[in-house]
């Protein structure tokens, strides 16, 4: 296949993950757990992904150029319901990281996230969610200063500086917190276990 055909498919499955994305905000459900019809979206578009991975390998900007490698990213990110694709892909991602042929960026993004979703600390502080205050805070991390040095040798912002941006878009958004912390944590847990992030 064309690489320019696999990149037009590529960004057609991140654009309707996105459209999915937009019209759930607008319609004020995106913060209510795991949307059904997302999370059908976001396995489907890891399945097509994972095809043209086995056939090209991991969508470096060279092979599909800058917009279809970040779109790629995309999917991959948002296929949380695949934990085995997820974690070969980030080996792929560290792959190509370091041949310098993606952005270290979205490999901090994606380990954090693999992390977070195992149950494990975040070594970027990328991800976030609601605490028992209903405040929006990083997830667990090991260490701010650490976590501050990472950011920075790879040009992310401090923590607390994107503290703050992450606070003011899901006002944005309108994403309010959960009624119930405790048992969002207890459905997210059970979904983890159901998908096979944690025992």
């Amino acid at each position: 296949m064309e690489y320019n055909t696999i990149a037009e498919r590529i960004i057609s499955m991140r654009d309707a993950d996105l459209k999915l994305r937009d019209q759930l905000i607008q319609n004020g459900k995106l913060g209510e757990g795991y949307n059904e019809e997302m999370e059908k979206l976001h396995n489907q578009n890891a399945k097509g992904l994972e095809e043209i991975i086995d056939e090209i390998g991991y969508p470096t900007i060279d092979k599909v150029g800058k917009e279809a490698s970040e779109a790629a990213w995309l999917i991959i990110q948002h296929s949380i319901s695949q934990p085995n694709f997820m974690r070969k892909c980030a080996e792929l991602l560290a792959n190509a990281v370091s041949e310098n042929k993606v952005d270290p960026r979205n490999l901090a993004y994606l380990t954090d996230r693999i992390a977070v979703l195992e149950g494990k600390p975040q070594s970027y502080g990328t991800q976030f969610d609601w605490d028992a205050n209903g405040e929006l805070n990083p997830k667990p991390f090991d260490n701010l200063q650490k976590v501050n040095e990472r950011r920075k040798a790879i040009g992310l912002n401090t923590l607390e500086e994107q503290t703050e941006i992450m606070r003011r878009q899901v006002k944005a958004e309108n994403q309010l917190p959960p009624q119930d912390v405790e048992e969002r944590k207890h459905k997210v847990d059970q979904w983890r276990k159901a998908v096979g992030w944690i025992r």
